[in-house]
């Protein structure tokens, strides 16, 4: 099933003012509900080398996923959607790739790349993610972080050192605990959760957030919501205002109108009976 003219999006990615070049990587699958965001990092040109592989496999894993089988049904053991499964198993492959490239390729040594991704299906969204780029939500006028980051500030924070406030001001934002590439294995973080006509979600690299205050993202959402492009646009151009410290990329997706699964014949005569 094609979700064309249910969701709209943008994607959209800046320099910012201090790196020589980018090493953010997105993409934007609107037709079938994929959205993937990856931070690279370590040595020059490397961190694009790394988030380059985990866009690039994700996006073709979960393609090819979601032409062959039927992503509805759910997994027994973990009780995880179909969905879920492809997306996390598709970062688990980049994770790999990236892994055995760094540690072949002398210029790609030390490589690895934070990841956050979507897969939107049957009025629902799956989310992945490692290390501390991020994903929020709008709905309502309440605005949310989806996503806790893999971070030494937000252990700190869930251990009680900070709080969310303190936080959002301290300095040492960008010590990741986890990130692709480094581990020949690492642990993927998966969520899954209802979706609602009109909500706004932002998928987003720190070079966003750790430059604008989660309040100045949902103003300027609010402000700008009839038109994604200028929402991002903004969103870019207030970062730079700040400073501009880092590389800075935005995925927005709207939901603009219900999108459930289709449902087989056998499938609607079993739930009468269920």
């Amino acid at each position: 099933m094609t979700l064309r003219g249910k969701i709209a999006s943008v994607a959209l990615s800046d320099t910012g003012k201090v790196r020589e070049h980018n090493e953010d990587m997105i993409s934007a699958e609107a037709d079938i509900g994929l959205f993937v965001l990856a931070d690279g990092m370590g040595g020059y040109n490397a961190g694009e080398v790394a988030s380059g592989i985990a866009v690039k496999t994700i996006v073709n894993l979960v393609r090819d996923a979601v032409a062959r089988e039927n992503l509805s049904a759910r997994d027994p053991e973990t009780g995880l959607s179909r969905r879920s499964i492809v997306l996390r198993d598709a970062i688990h492959r980049a994770n790999k790739i990236i892994y055995h490239t760094s540690r072949t390729q002398p210029q790609c040594e030390g490589m690895g790349t934070t990841v956050v991704a979507c897969l939107f299906h049957d009025n629902k969204i799956s989310i992945a993610h490692v290390g501390d780029s991020r994903l929020y939500r709008l709905r309502e006028n309440r605005f949310e972080q989806l996503t806790l980051d893999h971070s030494l500030l937000q252990e700190l924070v869930d251990r009680g050192f900070y709080s969310q406030q303190e936080a959002q001001r301290a300095t040492n934002k960008n010590y990741v605990t986890r990130a692709l590439g480094v581990e020949q294995n690492v642990d993927v973080e998966i969520n899954e959760d209802a979706v609602q006509k009109s909500d706004y979600y932002v998928l987003c690299s720190d070079g966003l957030s750790d430059m604008i205050e989660d309040e100045d993202i949902h103003l300027t959402i609010s402000t700008f919501s009839a038109n994604l492009e200028t929402v991002a646009k903004q969103l870019i151009q207030l970062s730079n205002d700040n400073g501009g410290r880092d590389n800075i990329s935005v995925v927005m997706a709207h939901i603009t109108e219900p999108f459930p699964a289709q449902r087989r014949i056998f499938d609607k005569i079993l739930g009468w009976f269920g």
